[in-house]
């Protein structure tokens, strides 16, 4: 429980950190290049949210394992490919405590470029590959999503939970297109 909740806290911590750092360019920015196709896009923003991610992380957290979307080639094969070469390294070191970060510093490239308020950090922590912590923090709105494995998720600290619908054609969905053309 305890562990959880040091995850919980450093996680939420980087993750308004880089909100702020966000909310700081919010009117949008410079693209520094296209990735996989013209949607899937790079600022001189997302290595900063991630690098201010990492050092939040590994300050508290020295031996554990980080994964940011910068650190990998685009593609969800690419993504799938660095996680299982993290997880491994994990498994053959004989000095690790198996967390992994995984982050995507600016999850909603695209829409920051353009400066919609529609794109915020996200934050996820793995124990031997299972993921225990999450954490999305939208600075534009100042609510912050967390899950908790065993837990549920909360926002701003208060549980949230779906709708009971039971025909979809009475829910309220919402959904964006990935950057990528898979």
């Amino acid at each position: 429980q305890e562990t959880l909740d040091s995850l919980l806290s450093v996680a939420i911590t980087a993750s308004k950190q880089a909100g702020e750092i966000i909310l700081g360019n919010a009117g949008g920015a410079d693209v520094l290049k296209s990735k996989a196709n013209s949607r899937d896009l790079l600022t001189l923003i997302d290595p900063l949210c991630e690098k201010t991610i990492r050092e939040t992380v590994l300050a508290t957290f020295p031996t554990h394992a980080f994964l940011g979307e910068e650190d990998v080639p685009p593609g969800k094969e690419a993504s799938a490919a660095a996680i299982d070469a993290k997880l491994q390294q994990l498994n053959d070191a004989d000095d690790n405590d198996n967390y992994l970060w995984i982050v995507d510093p600016i999850d909603g490239t695209s829409n920051f470029v353009h400066g919609m308020p529609l794109c915020m950090p996200s934050v996820a922590v793995a124990y031997k590959g299972e993921v225990v912590v999450g954490v999305i923090h939208d600075p534009h709105r100042m609510e912050t999503f967390t899950a908790v494995r065993g837990r549920g998720s909360q926002m701003n600290g208060e549980p949230i939970s779906v709708g009971e619908q039971s025909d979809i054609g009475d829910a309220i969905v919402a959904m964006g297109s990935p950057p990528a053309e898979e």
